[in-house]
């Protein structure tokens, strides 16, 4: 898995967007490109558009690693129906990802954190892999020592954003079920997601 070491917002900057939804990105000040020539326009192509299609999705879950990346795209075209929403799906049935839509992280990275130190269990069973697949029905809740970190409290209580209701959570014993597998539609992405275009962008 690759780690972000650097300033996460950067990321917003070269991808012009407000990927996450969050107050303090420099976006909401500065919407153009870092650097010396950072406000110059250039009409993407048909592949810079496709990839930069790839980078959002792939930088929203968390800066999930190309060859992961392909491995949900190989697994989205093998099963049946749009691939495109098979993508999705996929990735809202990480771990991380459903830690982040139960408001028990306030990022992706702080919800894969919690996963990897071992303070998220699945069904009463302790699950360090933030990539773990969690089924229709499966029961997450955090260890009683994570229950009591400030900023779990924090990302719980935020206005930010709201759980969607493709996940059940109750906030005060800090548990929650996955209901049932999102649709495109159904995910509150703060940005447009374009998953068919990352589709073309594979299949070329």
């Amino acid at each position: 898995m690759t780690k972000r070491l650097a300033s996460k917002y950067k990321v917003n900057r070269r991808l012009g967007v407000n990927l996450w939804g969050r107050p303090k990105s420099p976006v909401n000040k500065r919407d153009y490109g870092p650097g010396q020539h950072g406000q110059r326009r250039k009409k993407p192509t048909d592949y810079g558009l496709q990839l930069m299609a790839k980078q959002r999705l792939k930088m929203y879950y968390g800066n999930i690693g190309e060859r992961q990346f392909r491995r949900y795209y190989e697994e989205a075209v093998r099963r049946k129906g749009d691939t495109s929403e098979n993508l999705i799906e996929l990735l809202e049935r990480r771990l991380d990802t459903v830690v982040y839509r139960m408001k028990f992280a306030i990022t992706p990275f702080a919800a894969r954190q919690l996963v990897n130190h071992g303070h998220v269990l699945v069904n009463g069973k302790r699950v360090t892999i933030p990539s773990f697949l969690v089924r229709d029905g499966d029961q997450i809740e955090l260890k009683d020592k994570a229950k009591q970190f400030a900023s779990v409290l924090d990302a719980a209580q935020s206005a930010e954003r709201d759980v969607p209701e493709y996940v059940e959570v109750d906030h005060r014993a800090m548990r929650g079920r996955f209901l049932r597998a999102p649709k495109l539609t159904d995910v509150p992405y703060p940005v447009q997601m374009e998953p068919a275009q990352v589709v073309e962008f594979y299949s070329r």
